[in-house]
């Protein structure tokens, strides 16, 4: 059985029903499915699409590209929400300094919340990081020395050196279809030396995957997490 670690089911039923999505990851042996939560005033149709499907389940966060508007100043409402059956993750939350649509310091407190709440709740934290690989790692070893916290790096593309950091704090590596790709050989590389119990597989549903050009086509074509396949 397969566990879809980080999709986004709510960016596919805004193109129509999601049900057949679900219906066909179950038949391509795809167990369980987490529909990951990237503002806070989207959560109740994230949360509403995880109540409607007994194998998916969801998060409850807001994404760095979300920071300047809806980022967190306090873990008190992530808390909250996390209270649910059904929120199994904090985030998705992080860095992102390649699109940087909110500011670098709003995006950092909010992480460091996001850090609070994964702590506090016991569930994991779902670590967005691209072209911020030195902050991620500064934060997250920071927060580790005010008491440990689960955590995933989700759709991994990063360097050795946050892989390395992330086994270190127990965290997981959570792949994408991007390490299918021609151009990816150094992250095959970097991954190749994460323990398998340690790796975790995503669609990243809507991120067209290898093969695919539009997120319509990655819906028709959903069989299983691609990377999985890689492995």
């Amino acid at each position: 059985m397969l566990i879809d670690s980080h999709c986004h089911l709510d960016y596919l039923q805004r193109d129509g029903d999601i049900g057949e999505v679900v219906a066909r990851a179950g038949r391509a042996g795809v167990g369980a499915m987490v529909t990951i939560c990237t503002k806070m005033s989207e959560f109740p149709v994230v949360l509403e699409i995880a109540e409607r499907f007994p194998t998916v389940f969801c998060s409850v966060g807001v994404h760095p590209h979300e920071a300047g508007e809806e980022g967190q100043q306090t873990p008190d409402r992530l808390i909250e929400l996390a209270q649910h059956p059904k929120v199994v993750g904090i985030g998705e939350t992080g860095l992102d300094y390649y699109y940087e649509h909110s500011p670098r310091e709003q995006q950092k407190v909010s992480f460091r919340a996001h850090i609070a709440a994964a702590r506090e709740t016991g569930l994991p934290l779902i670590v967005h990081a691209r072209d911020a690989d030195d902050d991620t790692v500064e934060i997250l070893r920071d927060e580790y020395r005010n008491g440990a916290y689960p955590a995933v790096i989700h759709c991994f593309t990063a360097g050795p050196e946050l892989a390395e950091a992330a086994l270190e704090m127990g965290f997981y590596i959570s792949l994408a279809g991007v390490v299918t790709f021609k151009s990816a050989e150094a992250l095959r590389e970097t991954v190749s030396k994460v323990p398998l119990e340690r790796l975790l597989v995503e669609t990243e549903l809507a991120l067209p995957r290898a093969g695919t050009k539009t997120r319509k086509d990655q819906r028709a074509g959903l069989c299983r997490p691609h990377g999985g396949k890689t492995l």
